[in-house]
């Protein structure tokens, strides 16, 4: 049976699959590729926050009473992360290799934190308190994401 945990962990490893695109590009010195692999990745990553926030982490609190637990840290954590999306998608349009790159590896750190976090603590939270919800629910994050 699919799990919100393991649906969305799937999600995670689709994300980071174009963020190695993007990087296996600029090391082959393919900009136009890396940037249109980039793109890719970067609406991956923005779908995926979008159906947490709109429709997973409200789910859960509804159910749980938890507004400023771990889905207030998630939250927070995306918005760095958009953050951080906006300057290396600038700093690759711009050609700024260099630029990216920097930001690429702080990115991915923050990335593999953030994806822990969620893959170890609140997806199997959400599992646990959304057992009667979680046909609905995963069929509303399919049909999100597959919009993307």
């Amino acid at each position: 049976m699919t799990t919100i945990r393991s649906f969305m962990t799937d999600d995670h490893r689709r994300c980071d699959d174009f963020f190695a695109e993007a990087e296996q590009a600029i090391g082959k010195k393919n900009i136009a590729a890396a940037r249109a692999a980039f793109e890719h990745f970067q609406s991956s990553v923005l779908a995926h926050f979008e159906c947490e926030e709109k429709t997973l982490f409200p789910t859960f609190e509804a159910k749980t009473g938890m507004t400023m637990g771990p889905t207030q840290v998630m939250r927070m954590e995306h918005q760095q992360m958009r953050d951080l999306l906006d300057d290396a998608r600038n700093a690759i349009e711009s050609g700024d290799m260099d630029d990216y790159l920097g930001l690429a590896e702080t990115l991915l750190i923050m990335m593999q934190q953030h994806n822990m976090k969620e893959e170890n603590i609140l997806y199997p939270m959400c599992d646990q308190h959304l057992s009667a919800e979680l046909p609905a629910v995963l069929e509303r994050l399919e049909m999100e994401l597959r919009d993307e």
